[in-house]
């Protein structure tokens, strides 16, 4: 089901530490739970970083403190659900701040229309992805493509996907992704030819407000 939602405002800070994209995340929400915005979607790429959900097993951080700092990656706990996971350059992360309408849209409605967003986005790149019964995220084939993870709180979303487009995926053996050890990791750069992360926003972008449901996007800023 989907239903009119309204605006949507679109906030691209382009280039971003993790930490400093969290607090604007946090302001974000805190605004939308008292109505003074309308549901926001934030288009970022992280410095280097691996961030750990609330279970995760920081067994799962396999590289050393010298490893991390060699690199220049940054570990942040955060509140989403999951494992860990790496954020970096050329990976589209995605942060919507929604308010959800309870009950018909709860957490597995919310969670399976970014699936299929971005799943629809791959499609339109001649890439086939699905979804796992296990293990949430989207996959293509056996290797994981975009990792989900969120937090809803008085009915209002935070955290959300990132979708590994031009990824350096070398971070990816210093963890355990998603705590999974017997599954892969790609990039659409490796599954397609010619994408620019530009295209990959604009067509996510315009899926998401299809299958969300809304009727305009604005350009947001984040002065926060």
């Amino acid at each position: 089901m989907t239903t009119t939602k309204g605006t949507l405002q679109v906030i691209d800070v382009g280039t971003q530490a993790y930490a400093e994209t969290l607090a604007l995340q946090e302001a974000l929400v805190l605004e939308r739970k008292a109505d003074r915005i309308a549901d926001t979607l934030i288009f970022v790429e992280h410095t280097p970083v691996y961030t750990l959900g609330r279970n995760a097993d920081t067994a799962n951080i396999l590289a050393n403190a010298d490893e991390l700092a060699s690199r220049g990656i940054d570990v942040h706990t955060t509140g989403r659900g999951g494992d860990v996971t790496f954020h970096g350059p050329g990976q589209l992360v995605g942060y919507p701040i929604m308010r959800l309408r309870f009950p018909e849209q709860g957490p597995v409605w919310y969670v399976s229309k970014l699936e299929q967003s971005l799943i629809d986005t791959l499609a339109t790149f001649g890439v086939t992805a699905g979804t796992d019964e296990v293990n949430r995220g989207v996959w293509v084939g056996q290797d994981k493509i975009a990792a989900i993870g969120v937090r809803i709180t008085q009915y209002v979303t935070m955290h959300g996907f990132a979708l590994n487009v031009s990824t350096d995926l070398s971070y990816y053996s210093g963890i355990v992704p998603c705590g999974i050890q017997e599954r892969g990791i790609t990039t659409l750069e490796r599954e397609t030819q010619g994408v620019t992360m530009l295209d990959v926003k604009r067509i996510f972008l315009d899926t998401f407000v299809g299958h969300f449901g809304y009727t305009s996007v604005t350009q947001g800023n984040d002065d926060k």
